[in-house]
């Protein structure tokens, strides 16, 4: 790979700091980082292979200086102001937040499922939701032999899906103190509710899920539904998928497909996986996969991953691997 000029946009954040730690662990040839975040940060240093690296205030001239790729940490309104600008001055920017997911002309990759979407970019590729990108893992090498007929997910997403807010609420009140962030007490608690409440009953969290993975799959048409749960664990989401196939199938046939595709460490019987086992690695663990008795062809399987990382800062990173392989 040849060197390249990279940003962090939101550099202080949770994933804008697994951002660093994952382009350090993955030896990208950076030959020169930018931070970049808030005014209040300005100035700060935070660092990278072993050097400290100051902290620039976003502004409209940040990608003046001839930037190959940007990775975006920042809200919808931020991205959607932003991301534009550094495109237009040549900048690749692979960002994070639900702003540019579902727009047609923006590819929403998950690099094992359609890295082939990439090369479509206009200078702006999304990062999916942190549920969607392990769900499309599991999901795929199931449409590729057998063809999926309908899906029914339930998430149980941890606190740090919500940021720093999310891990204080769980500290406060595990200590007893009233929530500040969530609507109830997440400590010994599960609160079903993740993202605002729409006419239809769903959540902004459960629509974007749907939507995001019947556009990975090429899928727009794919019976989905799914219910999304904020559990008071630190790190690590699971899935729990119930899928109806349009063919039969051996269950020998179908572990094999799973425990040979990209990214998936399946596990056996009682060897189920569990987000304690997940934190840390970029692994897409699959587990409890069965048959559905009560369909014909029926699977139902447990999913669980690093929400921080292949969920969000990993999947990033492996985006601009992909472009540098390209170049």
């Amino acid at each position: 790979m040849k060197d390249f000029t990279c940003a962090i946009v939101g550099a202080t954040g949770m994933v804008g700091g697994m951002f660093i730690k994952v382009l350090e662990e993955r030896r990208l040839p950076v030959s020169r980082l930018y931070l970049f975040a808030s005014a209040r940060s300005a100035g700060k240093t935070l660092m990278f292979n072993g050097e400290n690296v100051l902290i620039q205030e976003l502004t409209i001239s940040s990608f003046d200086k001839g930037i190959d790729y940007a990775l975006f940490a920042v809200d919808d309104d931020t991205s959607l102001t932003y991301a534009p600008i550094a495109a237009a001055k040549g900048c690749v920017v692979v960002d994070n937040s639900p702003a540019w997911r579902m727009d047609p002309s923006v590819p929403l990759v998950v690099p094992e499922v359609n890295e082939g979407d990439i090369s479509h970019h206009n200078g702006i590729i999304a990062n999916p939701n942190c549920c969607a990108a392990p769900a499309v893992i599991a999901l795929k090498p199931l449409d590729d032999a057998y063809g999926l007929e309908r899906v029914v997910i339930s998430t149980y997403q941890s606190v740090s899906g919500a940021g720093v807010d999310g891990i204080r609420d769980l500290d406060t009140t595990l200590a007893g103190e009233e929530p500040t962030f969530f609507p109830y007490k997440i400590a010994h608690n599960l609160i079903p509710h993740i993202g605002s409440f729409e006419e239809n009953g769903y959540t902004g969290e459960e629509t974007k899920l749907m939507a995001e993975i019947q556009k990975m799959l090429n899928r727009p048409n794919l019976k989905i539904t799914a219910t999304t749960v904020r559990v008071p664990v630190y790190t690590g989401h699971s899935l729990c998928i119930n899928v109806s196939l349009k063919k039969p199938f051996e269950m020998e046939d179908l572990q094999t497909r799973l425990a040979n595709a990209p990214g998936v460490v399946l596990s056996q019987g009682h060897n189920y996986p569990m987000p304690i086992m997940a934190a840390g690695n970029d692994n897409v663990y699959i587990g409890r996969l069965r048959r559905d008795t009560s369909l014909e062809n029926g699977i139902n399987m447990w999913v669980v991953t690093d929400n921080t990382r292949k969920g969000a800062a990993t999947n990033a990173v492996q985006i601009i691997e992909q472009l540098l392989q390209s170049r």
